[in-house]
């Protein structure tokens, strides 16, 4: 590919493209939250969105991306593909890449997608945004975002001008103190690895997987290309928490230092009769309260559940950035200045150990009475 040029971004037409990580055989839930997300910014461009599938005999998964708004998958089979490796990954994309000269690339912020995303950047000469939680390319959209999640004046924000057709990747900086958005105005692809659980996912349209176009690009690797080989897959069974997954999700803060023991076990008893799991905020990790598999918040997981149940959390904007899309929120907090109470759709101002033990027992007693 000695034409292809990273700055030439005129050429750089071949649409949105979503790196669609598969393991096993399985489609990990990213692929499809990133195809839903795609599927959004193809359309403010005009452009088409395409999956990049890659893994041994995949063809009969990739239809199924079609369900959540892909116009075609460029599907890469190998045997040699069958098990992740950054060598060889890495060649048949940057290869794919430089043939087809897709205008933005998006990856899941997954390990794999953090391993495999700034390798191809480096290889393509191009930038790349890490960990984002918000993507814009319509300006006016861009500039409601600005508006209702920034705190910059006014007349910055309509200084943006209209014509800016870069993709806009946000993302917290200097440890989730602010969030910055940045732009690669002057190479293509735009890249960027989007962290799992931040994009909803769209519902699955069973005609559109049927009219998905399966595209088979040529494509070469051997065993020359690779620096590693995969022995053998080990996997390790370790209980972690489903944040993501979860419709409920009881949250505990610094609100329960004065009986640490005593506000998770509270915790825990009301999110078992919500049929949820416990979640918690950076200071509870920090202080070893609970495992950093259950961090909500800009530097733990982005949450969307059906009900978030904050208990003694303030609501410092990191932790609001990771549950702030909840479909209903409820904060208990004793300090009726709390932040938390800004977003919350019921605020309860008390003791969360007064408090929480009323709600569990009203929870039973309407279950009971059904």
């Amino acid at each position: 590919m000695s034409n292809y040029n990273s700055a030439a971004i005129e050429e750089f037409n071949g649409g949105i493209w979503v790196f669609c990580e598969q393991r096993q055989g399985k489609m990990m839930p990213t692929s499809f939250e990133l195809i839903s997300e795609g599927r959004k910014l193809a359309d403010e461009l005009g452009s088409k969105l395409y999956g990049l599938l890659l893994g041994s005999n995949v063809e009969g998964i990739a239809k199924e991306l079609g369900g959540y708004g892909a116009d075609g998958v460029y599907v890469c089979d190998s045997p040699l593909l069958e098990n992740y490796t950054t060598d060889g990954y890495t060649k048949v994309i940057c290869d794919v890449i430089r043939e087809y000269k897709p205008e933005a690339m998006l990856i899941g912020a997954t390990n794999i997608g953090r391993d495999l995303g700034p390798r191809c950047a480096a290889r393509l000469h191009t930038g790349l945004c890490a960990d984002c939680t918000h993507l814009d390319i319509d300006v006016p959209k861009y500039k409601d975002f600005l508006r209702s999640a920034s705190t910059l004046a006014p007349a910055m924000i309509d200084s943006i001008k209209e014509d800016d057709r870069n993709l806009k990747m946000t993302r917290p900086a200097f440890g989730g103190h602010l969030m910055a958005t940045i732009i690669c105005p002057r190479f293509r692809p735009a890249m960027a690895t989007v962290r799992p659980g931040v994009m909803k996912k769209a519902a699955f349209d069973q005609a559109k997987a049927d009219a998905c176009q399966i595209i088979k690009p040529n494509f070469s690797l051997t065993e020359a290309d690779l620096d590693t080989q995969v022995v053998e897959v080990v996997k390790a069974a370790k209980k972690m928490v489903d944040l993501i997954g979860a419709d409920v999700v009881v949250s505990v803060g610094r609100g329960i230092s004065k009986d640490v023991e005593g506000g998770i076990k509270l915790a825990e008893e009301l999110a078992e009769v919500l049929g949820g799991v416990v979640g918690g905020s950076r200071a509870t990790i920090d202080s070893g309260w609970l495992s950093a598999d259950h961090q909500v918040g800009q530097t733990g997981k982005t949450v969307h559940p059906k009900i978030y149940v904050a208990l003694g959390i303030s609501g410092a904007i990191q932790h609001k950035a990771g549950m702030q899309d909840s479909e209903c929120i409820i904060a208990v907090n004793k300090n009726e200045s709390a932040p938390i109470f800004e977003i919350a759709d019921y605020g309860i101002c008390g003791d969360l150990f007064k408090v929480t033990p009323l709600l569990i027992e009203a929870i039973k007693t309407a279950k009971a009475a059904k």
